[in-house]
């Protein structure tokens, strides 16, 4: 394996120039650089996957998928290839605005397969996305009626820890605003990211499970998801499908 000093780091800004940004179908706007173990097509079909409702939101912004995006105080370099050294340095995602576009570099060769790549680049695209436009107040009010209904789990930590605060019980009928914003705003981009992943990829929902929070129990997010199908249909080429089986 080649060496840190063998690997050049280029800027984010000569990554975007350089790199040859593509529109897919649904207008979304992509790039590669550097050795990546994707291909094109692969990551085609996972930009392709964000409904055209989702993507027509986000004409402004490009992702950029590179072997290693590393930050750098306030700036953001790029590895045209993978090393050890480099890997540790370098996180999943960065954030680059360029006049009025922004741009959003995805370490590729820190995740282990496409599932793990469709999920940060879904996720990030969720997050933009209710950056943008807010949360619908059906889906607001859906995910409420659950949290205050104490039905099990949720669909992130940061959704997790949210909910917990804004229905402390402690506080007796008060409710912490701002922290259920905040909780609207996370199980919001989840249902968003996990509906899309569901059009990119088949997967166990068990494969969602983190250690630091009990997952939502799996008829609450269908119900959820449901209602993020019937806002955003899938793009042709595409099906949605919840699929229930029994554990022997």
């Amino acid at each position: 394996m080649a060496g840190t000093a063998q690997i050049p780091l280029y800027s984010a800004a000569k990554v975007a120039q350089e790199a040859q940004v593509r529109e897919a179908g649904n207008g979304m706007c992509w790039a590669t650089f550097g050795e990546l173990r994707a291909g094109s097509d692969e990551l085609e079909r996972i930009v392709q996957a964000v409904p055209t409702v989702i993507a027509a939101a986000l004409r402004q912004r490009a992702w950029y998928f590179v072997p290693l995006a590393i930050g750098e105080n306030d700036d953001t370099v790029v590895a045209p290839d993978y090393t050890v050294d480099l890997g540790d340095r370098a996180i999943c995602h960065r954030n680059v605005r360029f006049g009025g576009s922004e741009c959003i570099f995805i370490s590729t060769r820190l995740m282990q397969d496409r599932f793990a790549l469709a999920f940060e680049f879904l996720i990030n695209v969720g997050h933009h996305f209710v950056d943008l436009v807010g949360v619908p107040q059906s889906f607001a009010e859906l995910a409420w009626s659950q949290a205050t209904n104490d039905v099990r789990g949720e669909t992130s930590h940061d959704a997790w820890e949210s909910r917990r605060r804004a229905v402390d019980r402690s506080r007796g009928n008060e409710v912490d605003e701002r922290a259920k914003s905040s909780y609207l705003e996370s199980s919001f981009s989840d249902a968003l990211a996990v509906y899309m992943l569901s059009l990119t990829v088949d997967f166990d929902y068990v494969d969602l499970r983190e250690r630091e929070y009990p997952l939502l129990a799996a008829p609450a997010l269908a119900e959820r998801l449901r209602h993020v199908a019937e806002m955003f249909p899938p793009n042709p080429g595409y099906e949605f499908d919840i699929r229930y089986r029994r554990r022997g």
